[in-house]
């Protein structure tokens, strides 16, 4: 165990401090610059900025689990998800640099919280568990679709990049469901939804 989280350390520093890198085309980079109005890049960059500490979230989240998952099947589903959220953080930092901003200075705290309340969701139960991941990955879509809704219209690089990660996200959903994920009790689901509330408010700021 001792060894796994030296390795979980490293990970939260490479998280925390490495440039993140995607296996896949960056979506959108083919798309042309619209943003030009400096309230408008400022807007898009903070709803980035929003995105790309909700997929360090999900990294630590993802990672604390499959440390305490006890079905290797489960852990495997887990380190795959933590894999994809690193393409979305690659893609979510690039676009904020493009839009000249910064990401969240509160990333190691929310990284260091989730992390904790993986390994908890993991010493649960394997369905318990898994049934984070579901409800994680509902609340992390309906997230998106709202960015969608008040993104520029005109952004079209920030939106291709929120669509994948989008449909992404309901892929890792499906995943968790078809390896037999627990609905969670109704207080679990509000209090991750008054998480994501608090962090999302902070970060668009910070």
């Amino acid at each position: 165990m001792l060894d796994r989280l030296i390795i979980e350390f490293d990970k939260s520093l490479r998280t925390l401090l490495a440039t993140p890198n995607s296996q896949r085309a960056h979506p959108g980079q083919a798309l042309a610059e619209t943003l030009t109005e400096k309230q408008d890049k400022q807007h898009a960059a903070a709803l980035m900025r929003v995105n790309h500490t909700g997929e360090i979230c999900a990294q630590a989240l993802y990672n604390g689990q499959a440390i305490t998952a006890r079905n290797p099947a489960t852990a495997a589903v887990l380190r795959n998800a933590a894999q994809e959220e690193t393409e979305h953080l690659a893609w979510c930092e690039k676009r904020i640099k493009e839009l000249g901003s910064h990401t969240s200075l509160l990333n190691p705290l929310f990284y260091g919280g989730s992390f904790g309340l993986g390994l908890l969701a993991g010493a649960l139960g394997d369905r318990w568990n898994l049934g984070f991941v579901a409800e994680t990955e509902h609340q992390v879509g309906a997230h998106l679709a709202r960015h969608l809704e008040t993104l520029p219209a005109h952004d079209q690089k920030s939106r291709a990049i929120v669509s994948q990660m989008q449909a992404d996200e309901a892929g890792h959903a499906q995943q968790a469901i078809a390896q037999g994920a627990a609905a969670l009790p109704f207080p679990v689901k509000t209090g991750m939804q008054l998480l994501s509330t608090i962090m999302t408010t902070t970060t668009y700021h910070l």
